[in-house]
C-alpha cells in the first residue's frame, strides 16, 4: 500500500474532470490538483514552452511527495509527456494513450475523430497512436481552440457554445465517424451538447475517465493503492482563486473546497 499523493495537473480548470472520475473510481486516494490557471490556454503556445511549464509543475508537485502524476491537460500530454516520463522517476501518465486506447476499442467502423485544442492537433499524437495501432483507420482531427475559454467560462449550455460546437464538429459528421476522442479535458464537460450534435450512435471518449482507470489499474499492478476511508484533496492554482472556486463547485461535489495560489515560476 501507498498512501501519498497522486499528483494531477492541466492548464486550467479543465483538469478537474479527473478529480471527479478519480472519486468515482478511486475514492481512497489523495490527490495533489495544480490548475494553471495564469497561463491558460496552452493550445497556442510552443511545444518547447509547454514542456517549459510542464517541468514547473513537476517539480511543485514533486515538493509534495506524490507517487505518481496525472497530465489532465491534452496539450502537455501530446507535447511533454515523453520528457517528463524521461526526467522523472515515477509513473506519469497522459491523457493521449489513453484515450487513443479507449476509441480503438469502441469504434465498429474504423473512423475516428479527435477534438483537441491546436497544439494537440499539431503535434499528431493522437492520430499517430491510432494509426500505428491500425493503419486502416481513418482519422480525422479538427482543432477546437474556443472549447477551453467557453468552459472556463462556464458556458456549458449557451447558445454560443452550440453554434462553436456545430462548426467544429461538420468534418466529423461528414466523414461519418462513430467515435469521438475528447481529447482535452475540458471537452468532457461539453459532453451532452457534443453528443447531441453528433447522436447517439456515436460513441464519445472521455480522456480524463480513460487516465483515470489507467492509473487505477496501474497502482492495483504495483501494490501502490492507498488504504485510507476517503481521499483528500490539495487545490492550487497559480491565479484566479474566485473562479476555480465557483468552477468547482459546478463540477465537483466537495463541501468547503478551498484553493491556495502558487507561483509556478518561482
Amino acid at each position: 500500500m501507498d498512501n501519498r499523493a497522486i499528483g494531477v495537473f492541466d492548464s486550467g480548470l479543465g483538469g478537474l474532470t479527473v478529480i471527479r472520475e478519480m472519486g468515482s473510481l478511486m475514492p481512497r486516494e489523495n490527490a495533489v490538483y495544480f490548475g494553471d490557471t495564469a497561463r491558460v490556454p496552452y493550445g497556442s503556445q510552443s511545444k518547447a514552452t509547454i514542456i517549459e511549464f510542464s517541468h514547473q509543475i513537476m517539480r511543485f508537485l514533486l515538493r509534495h511527495d506524490v507517487k505518481g502524476v496525472i497530465i489532465a491537460c491534452g496539450t502537455a500530454s501530446s507535447n511533454a509527456l515523453e520528457e517528463m516520463r524521461a526526467s522523472y522517476d515515477l509513473p506519469i501518465i497522459g491523457v493521449v494513450e489513453p484515450g487513443a486506447r479507449a476509441a480503438l476499442r469502441a469504434t465498429k467502423n474504423g473512423r475516428i475523430g479527435v477534438l483537441g485544442t491546436a497544439a494537440t492537433i499539431r503535434s499528431g499524437a493522437f492520430e499517430r497512436l491510432l494509426l500505428k495501432e491500425d493503419p486502416s483507420l481513418e482519422v480525422t482531427s479538427q482543432a477546437c481552440p474556443l472549447f477551453v475559454p467557453l468552459v472556463e467560462e462556464g458556458w456549458f449550455s449557451d447558445e454560443v457554445t452550440r453554434e462553436v460546437i456545430r462548426r467544429y464538429i461538420k468534418p466529423l459528421k461528414e466523414n461519418q465517424v462513430d467515435t469521438v476522442i475528447l481529447g482535452c479535458t475540458h471537452y468532457p464537460l461539453l459532453r451532452p451538447l457534443i453528443q447531441k450534435e453528433m447522436g447517439e450512435n456515436v460513441t464519445l471518449i472521455n480522456v480524463s475517465e480513460a487516465a483515470t482507470r489507467e492509473m487505477k489499474e496501474f497502482l492495483g499492478q504495483h501494490d501502490m493503492e492507498a488504504d485510507h476511508a476517503a481521499g483528500t484533496y490539495d487545490f492550487y492554482a497559480s491565479d484566479s482563486i474566485d473562479q476555480f472556486r465557483s468552477f468547482s463547485r459546478q463540477i465537483l461535489d466537495i463541501t468547503n473546497l478551498t484553493v491556495s495560489k502558487v507561483s509556478i515560476e518561482k
